[in-house]
């Protein structure tokens, strides 16, 4: 008796645990098990392969504080245009859309793609769809995440030569533009595409530049780094087509 007990308990039990459950009507072919929606998996599949911070972002993205993530991009090989495909619909329209200038357009891609595999970005605007009430600095895409609009500016964190050591000066003056060019651009953007708040994507060559980045960003003031997601984005191996849009001189 005591078995048999304890044989039903531990049934049920599996039965709760069970990520299927059983048609109510499934004709002569016994019960139908039916697959629960799977939960989704971060970070989605693109190319290139991301590591560290991933689906983080929730508080940070309705905080009045700022806030620094680092990520990892590891390439195997440089992006070329038959990889297109694996480009989201959203990295695609950056690409084909272009910028408002500069020779930038792959690392808004990527920065994209980071957001959209980690955080399930979708892509509202580029750069020049925006609309603002006064002329000034642009924001390079729009973007919703977690139903909120969140205005995107890239960068790249690179020196030249590459391979030189990254200095705090040249890491602290792209932060401090970059942040400052941030303000400016949500004081300027229309009601229309008012964003929540915005993100910095800081494409870093190598980790050593990542760590100097996150030094400098320490050491500027609460006014400059105001509420906004400072996000690094590492990148290593085959990365020369972020810094050079296509094989590096």
């Amino acid at each position: 008796m005591v078995r048999a007990v304890l044989a039903a308990l531990l049934a049920a039990s599996l039965a709760c645990d069970s990520k299927t459950t059983a048609a109510p009507d499934a004709g002569d072919g016994g019960d139908a098990m039916v697959i629960l929606d799977a939960a989704p998996q971060f970070p989605e599949p693109g190319f290139g392969v991301i590591t560290g911070d991933c689906d983080v972002l929730d508080d940070e993205l309705t905080s009045t504080e700022p806030s620094i993530i680092r990520s990892i991009f590891d390439f195997e090989r440089g992006y070329g245009d038959s990889d297109q495909d694996m480009l989201s619909e959203g990295g695609q329209q950056i690409l084909e859309e272009g910028t408002a200038g500069g020779s930038s357009v792959l690392s808004e891609v990527f920065a994209f793609e980071m957001l959209k595999r980690c955080e399930s970005a979708t892509l509202l605007k580029t750069e020049t769809a925006i609309v603002y009430d006064t002329e000034g600095k642009l924001t390079d895409f729009l973007a919703e995440i977690d139903s909120l609009k969140i205005g995107v500016s890239v960068t790249r964190a690179v020196g030249f030569p590459f391979d030189d050591p990254y200095e705090l000066s040249q890491a602290t003056d792209l932060l401090q533009g970059k942040l400052d060019d941030i303000l400016e651009s949500t004081a300027n953007v229309s009601e229309e595409d008012r964003w929540n708040k915005q993100i910095l994507g800081v494409l870093a060559y190598s980790p050593e530049h990542g760590d100097v980045l996150h030094q400098a960003w320490m050491s500027l003031d609460a006014a400059t780094r105001a509420d906004t997601v400072v996000h690094i984005m590492v990148t290593n191996g085959d990365d020369d087509f972020i810094y050079c849009n296509g094989p590096c001189p």
